[in-house]
């Protein structure tokens, strides 16, 4: 049971990840087809940071849980943007970036349950939008 409720605990980082630190918290598209691509967009972008840190760990030889996914995902954003990375050289130097921000070990970490979110940017909506 203790192994299970770990694991549920990743899955609950792996959701956070996907929604506060990748912005996946507000969808902008209008239509529900457009929704349904745009969460298919994040997920397919989740799995390529999830990849990266794979095999960041590789070389590191850690486990790939050890690194930070922040710091990976701000490491490929501003990788894309100034490194050639068909050039493995480069590449192999955004890996061992990666696998530098280690996340600590927390043994026997017990979260309590409660609200922990920011406000949103627009108010809630308390009355419906006709009456507006």
């Amino acid at each position: 049971m203790k192994a299970l409720y770990k694991s549920r605990w990743n899955i609950e980082l792996d959701i956070r990840h996907i929604k506060d630190t990748m912005g996946m918290n507000i969808l902008s598209c209008k239509t529900p087809d457009m929704i349904i691509k745009e969460i298919w967009v994040y997920l397919l972008a989740y799995n390529l940071i999830r990849l990266l840190m794979a095999q960041s760990a590789l070389l590191a030889d850690i486990t790939p849980r050890t690194i930070s996914f922040k710091h990976c995902l701000q490491l490929w954003v501003t990788g894309i943007q100034i490194l050639d990375l068909m050039d493995t050289n480069q590449l192999n130097h955004l890996f061992i970036l990666m696998s530098q921000q280690i996340v600590d070990k927390r043994p026997g970490r017990i979260e309590p349950r409660a609200v922990k979110r920011r406000p949103k940017a627009f108010p809630l909506l308390m009355k419906p939008r006709a009456e507006s």
